[in-house]
């Protein structure tokens, strides 16, 4: 089983609706991808922190429910474990090779791996404007993502 990991700072906004868009690209996707695990955690949070009520609404508009998320704070074991790791910003990388530096080769900003430059920045406290903003600029990552793990399989 292969194993994504997006991660996020609170685990709140961004990469909770990653999670939850990548799930659903997964499933439609069909038979080829069965078998991939996806999860997501942030690298300054506390456990059980609910998935922001703007980032529940944005992603109920796409059919996906965030209502059950809870935040996981970062760990090594979550690295170690993940095959892939995509962090919304630079920062977020750096914080991931920090704590376990022989994660280089599978760790990158989502934006780096769909070959584009830049981060995806945080909506937290802003408009569901600003939510959709970010889902959309996700997506469009999670779209090349999807490309290539499928020519992978």
């Amino acid at each position: 089983m292969k194993t994504i990991l997006f991660v996020c700072t609170g685990n709140t906004c961004r990469s909770s609706m990653a999670e939850g868009m990548f799930k659903k690209m997964l499933k439609e996707a069909g038979e080829k991808t069965k078998g991939i695990k996806v999860i997501s955690a942030g690298t300054a949070t506390m456990k059980g922190l609910k998935a922001s009520k703007n980032a529940i609404e944005v992603m109920k508009e796409k059919g996906i429910d965030l209502n059950t998320h809870e935040a996981t704070p970062i760990t090594r074991e979550l690295i170690e474990e993940a095959d892939l790791i995509l962090t919304m910003t630079r920062n977020h990388k750096n914080q991931i090779l920090q704590i376990a530096p022989n994660a280089k080769e599978k760790v990158y900003t989502l934006k780096e791996y769909a070959g584009e430059l830049g981060d995806i920045l945080d909506p937290f406290g802003q408009s569901v404007c600003v939510y959709r903003e970010c889902a959309k600029e996700i997506e469009e990552g999670l779209k090349v993502l999807v490309k290539k793990i499928i020519g992978k399989i």
